[in-house]
């Protein structure tokens, strides 16, 4: 069961583009989000050493701990694999927890990495898992061990689909109680895939979150995306679009062991949004998180310590 997280605020995704508002005096950001993997290669399973280190990169996230908390965001876990489970990786997020501690850390609820005759192959986008009792058989025992060998909240995030699976046994928010429930992990709720899902699928996102049981939600991530050949793509394009800010007005009260809520924009759109706008919305965030956060975070201190 997750517990009530340290409530440090409004964070932003690190990209290289968005330095500047890290850096500002008077920041609008409370802490970053970053996806480690980006700051060393990886060599591949049988490598030695498998994992060679940026330290510049490293550095600069050193810099940038000593200013604001930092939370690991992974997206190499590929945590829904049937045929492998990556424990170098899960060991290589734990060495950085010993470099840079983080009150908590997350990765997606998907799977990249497939086998094709004895081959790994890595398909380039988070794809989606069956919702059905063998997923959870196999990931109930692999969020307990990531829980083990990184002693920090482990949180998953509901993931975009442009395909869903046929005949699944339980809707989404079904087999993410499930899931939490039997592994113990929290969930980031991501309000705009989310709303991607909604959108393409035509389903009402108001009912997956009413019956979702948002006590296991540690974070939640607001973003924008775009339209392309008809479908609503989760491209972090954009400043957030009001049905994301609708639905985060709803949710984020009803949230009670949440840590902070995540705006997330690439690096190569910066430009394109701008980062008035950007700075905009995340003082947007402030506000709301000011104005909706439960009433128990109101009593906790950023250490997650009775004020």
């Amino acid at each position: 069961m997750l517990r009530p997280l340290p409530a440090l605020g409004v964070g932003l995704a690190f990209q290289a583009p968005l330095t500047s508002l890290f850096d500002a005096a008077a920041s609008v950001v409370d802490y970053a989000e970053v996806v480690p993997d980006i700051f060393w290669t990886d060599r591949g399973p049988g490598a030695t050493p498998r994992y060679i280190d940026d330290d510049d990169g490293i550095a600069r996230m050193r810099a940038l701990h000593a200013r604001m908390p930092l939370v690991p965001h992974s997206i190499g876990l590929s945590i829904g694999s049937a045929a492998q489970f990556d424990r170098d990786h899960v060991a290589q997020v734990a060495h950085w927890r010993e470099r840079l501690d983080f009150p908590w850390h997350s990765d997606h609820l998907a799977f990249h990495l497939a086998e094709e005759h004895g081959r790994r192959v890595n398909a380039g986008i988070t794809l989606p898992l069956a919702r059905d009792r063998e997923s959870l058989d196999l990931l109930v025992p692999r969020v307990r061990e990531v829980m083990r060998r990184v002693p920090r909240p482990f949180l998953l995030e509901n993931n975009t689909y442009y395909f869903d699976i046929d005949d699944s046994e339980m809707d989404e928010a079904t087999f993410l109680n499930a899931l939490c429930n039997e592994s113990g992990c929290g969930l980031v709720l991501d309000l705009h895939n989310l709303h991607t899902n909604a959108v393409n699928h035509g389903f009402d996102p108001m009912a997956m979150l009413q019956a979702l049981d948002l006590s296991h939600v540690g974070e939640i991530h607001v973003a924008g995306g775009m339209e392309l050949d008809g479908y609503w793509l989760d491209a972090h394009s954009g400043a957030v679009p009001d049905a994301v800010w609708s639905l985060l007005d709803w949710t984020l009260p009803r949230c009670r062991n949440i840590g902070g809520v995540t705006f997330e924009v690439f690096g190569s759109w910066v430009e394109h949004v701008g980062l008035a706008r950007i700075r905009e919305d995340l003082q947007r965030l402030r506000d709301t998180w000011a104005r909706d956060q439960p009433a128990s975070l109101r009593q906790r201190d950023v250490r997650g310590i009775a004020a």
